[in-house]
């Protein structure tokens, strides 16, 4: 039983940790890797905060597709 927690706990950080990488990526690719923490997540915060605007998750959806063509 304790091997099964090990590794169900092993998988789980495994697959945090690369959710952060991700998410990380996307804050290098969007060019803000050199911008201050604490204006990121204030940007984050603020986008969380208005993203149920009409047309703005529309919006965003459709730079992020464009972006991710780019590459």
């Amino acid at each position: 039983m304790e091997k099964s927690y090990q590794k169900a706990q092993f998988e789980y950080r495994k697959a945090d940790t690369r959710r952060k990488i991700e998410w990380g990526g996307l804050v290098v690719k969007a060019g803000l890797d050199a911008e201050a923490k604490d204006v990121i997540l204030g940007g984050l915060i603020s986008l969380a905060e208005n993203l149920n605007e009409p047309g703005t998750r529309a919006l965003f959806k459709s730079k992020g597709m464009q972006a991710f063509l780019k590459s």
